[in-house]
């Protein structure tokens, strides 16, 4: 995946996928989604996400995840 919103920086908590321009690793998007969270919660506990980052992530998944699955 080619992504614009999401960076691996071995700079940058080692090289572990974070949303572009911060420290901010997408798992913790994955987990909070995991554990019932809204967008918008999510997005008060990391205010340096923006929102436009997570719908971006969310539409770049769908779209490499069509592709992926065979027909």
């Amino acid at each position: 995946m080619k992504s614009s919103v999401v960076r691996r920086d071995p700079e940058i908590l080692s090289a572990t996928p974070v949303f572009a321009g911060t420290r901010v690793p997408v798992r913790n998007f994955l987990d909070c989604l995991e554990g019932g969270y809204t967008i918008d919660e999510f997005l008060e506990d990391f205010p340096t996400v923006k929102k436009e980052q997570v719908l971006a992530f969310l539409e770049e998944t769908k779209a490499d995840l069509e592709l992926a699955v065979p027909t």
